[in-house]
C-alpha cells in the first residue's frame, strides 16, 4: 500500500508530540494530518489533531503547532478525495464544520482508517466508534443547515442590500450560501454569523446571464449596525415587519394554542433574530379591528 507523504521522520531523542495544534480551518486539518504521516506519528494512539483556539494546555501532554501549507493540503485533500469520494469527502467536510473539540481526532482516526484500509467502504462500518460519532455529528449538521435555510430572515436595508444576522450551533455557513445563491440572483443579499464574527455576501452586479455571482466573504461590519439593524431598516422593511407581525398576530387561534409544539418546530433559539417574534406586549395596533 502506499503512503500518504513522505519518509521522514522525528529526529533521534526529539520529543515525541502528544498534540498537533492545527490553524482553526480545513486547510489547517489536513495539513495536521499531513505532518502526522510525514513525521510517522501515525500510530501513536495517545495522538491529538486539535484547533488551536480551542486548546486548552496539559501537563502530561506535549504540544506542537502546525503551519498551514496549501501544497501539503492539497496533497491530503487529493489522497482522502482518492479514498473517500465526493460523498465522504462531503462527510468528513460536515464534521469539521461542526466544531467540536475532539473533531480534529476523530476525523484523523477516520482517515487512517481508510488509509490502512483503501478498498473497504469504511464509512459504513458504523461499528467502528470514530465513523459512528463521524455519522451522528453529520446529521446534527444537516440538521442545523436545514434550519438555517428555513429561519434566515433577510431585511432590507437603505443601501439595498437584504441583511440577516443568524447564530447556528454549527458553522453552516459554508453550506448553506450554495442554497440563497440559486434563489436570490437578483438581489445584493448578506448573512452574518455573529457568533463567528464572519458573513457571506451575494453582489448581483457580478453575475452573468448564465451563472450567479460567487459569493463573498465578509468580517468587519459596524458593531452598531450587527446589535441594532433596526437603524439601517429602509422605510419598505419596516412596513413589511408591521404587516407580518400583524398576520402573524390576527392568524393564532389562542384556544389551540400550543407553546410545546411549536417550540418542537421553531426551536426558541431561533426567535430573536424572527421578525414576526420581535411583537411587543402593548402592540394594540396589530390587533385586527372587528
Amino acid at each position: 500500500m502506499s503512503q500518504l507523504l513522505s519518509k521522514d521522520s522525528f529526529a533521534i531523542g526529539q520529543v515525541m508530540p502528544s498534540v498537533l495544534l492545527y490553524e482553526p480551518s480545513f486547510e489547517g486539518w489536513l495539513t495536521a494530518v499531513y505532518q502526522v504521516y510525514d513525521r510517522k506519528l501515525q500510530y501513536n494512539e495517545s495522538l491529538q489533531l486539535v484547533a488551536e483556539d480551542s486548546y486548552v494546555p496539559s501537563l502530561i501532554s506535549t504540544a506542537t503547532s502546525v503551519n498551514t501549507d496549501d501544497e501539503q493540503a492539497q496533497r491530503v485533500l487529493k489522497k482522502l478525495n482518492a479514498l473517500l469520494g465526493p460523498s465522504g469527502m462531503r462527510q468528513i467536510l460536515w464534521g469539521f464544520l461542526s466544531e467540536k473539540d475532539d473533531i480534529g481526532t476523530t476525523l484523523f482516526h477516520i482517515v487512517k482508517y481508510a488509509i490502512d484500509y483503501p478498498k473497504r467502504r469504511i464509512l459504513e462500518d458504523l461499528g467502528h466508534l470514530d465513523v459512528l460519532e463521524l455519522a451522528q455529528t453529520v446529521k446534527s449538521v444537516h440538521r442545523e443547515k436545514h434550519r438555517m435555510e428555513a429561519f434566515v430572515r433577510f431585511e432590507h436595508t437603505t443601501d439595498d442590500i437584504y441583511f440577516a444576522r443568524v447564530e447556528p450551533d454549527f458553522n453552516v455557513l459554508p453550506i448553506i450560501g450554495e442554497h440563497f445563491r440559486q434563489r436570490y440572483q437578483d438581489q445584493h443579499w448578506a448573512i452574518y454569523d455573529l457568533a463567528r464574527g464572519y458573513g457571506i455576501y451575494y453582489d448581483k452586479t457580478l453575475s452573468t446571464p448564465s451563472r450567479p455571482a460567487d459569493l463573498q466573504t465578509i468580517t468587519d461590519l459596524d458593531d452598531a449596525v450587527l446589535s441594532n439593524p433596526t437603524s439601517i431598516h429602509s422605510p419598505d422593511e419596516q412596513r413589511y415587519q408591521r404587516f407580518w407581525q400583524g398576520y402573524f398576530t390576527n392568524v393564532n387561534i389562542k384556544e389551540r394554542k400550543n407553546n410545546r409544539l411549536h417550540k418542537q418546530h421553531m426551536p426558541q433559539r431561533y426567535w430573536k433574530y424572527l421578525s414576526e417574534k420581535q411583537i411587543l406586549p402593548n402592540a394594540d395596533y396589530l390587533q385586527k379591528k372587528r
